[in-house]
Formats: structure tokens, C-alpha cells, sequence
């Protein structure tokens, strides 16, 4: 059990994992502020688009479940 969040923490803290946490943190306080442009949602969807996108490829190459 230690071992599983211990992996899992290691992959949180990866450089694009902090990008995409980060970003959103910053999407969110724009949205409550009604701030948010239409050229910071254009970044903002395709970063998480990639983020998510390319955890579902590394996942199918590993032939897990797409949970």
C-alpha cells in the first residue's frame, strides 16, 4: 500500500502533472473572477487535452483499463 501512493506522489510531483495542477488552480480563480479569456481557454484546453490525452495512451500501451 505504502509502495502504490508512494508511485502515485512520485508520478503528481513530474513537471507536467505540476504544469497541468498549477494551470488549473490559475483557470479556476480566473473563472470565479470572471476573468477568464478567450485566448488563456484556448491554451488551457489543450494542455489538459494533452495531459489527459496522453495518460490514456500510455495506459492503453500498457494494456490496463482506461480508469
Amino acid at each position: 500500500m505504502k509502495e502504490v501512493l508512494a508511485n502515485r506522489l512520485a508520478r503528481l510531483l513530474c513537471v507536467k502533472s505540476l504544469v497541468t495542477l498549477i494551470l488549473t488552480i490559475v483557470f479556476s480563480a480566473m473563472a470565479l473572477r470572471g476573468q477568464v479569456g478567450q485566448d488563456f481557454m484556448t491554451v488551457y484546453t489543450v494542455i489538459i487535452a494533452f495531459y489527459f490525452g496522453t495518460q490514456l495512451e500510455r495506459t492503453v500501451q500498457k494494456g490496463g483499463s482506461e480508469r
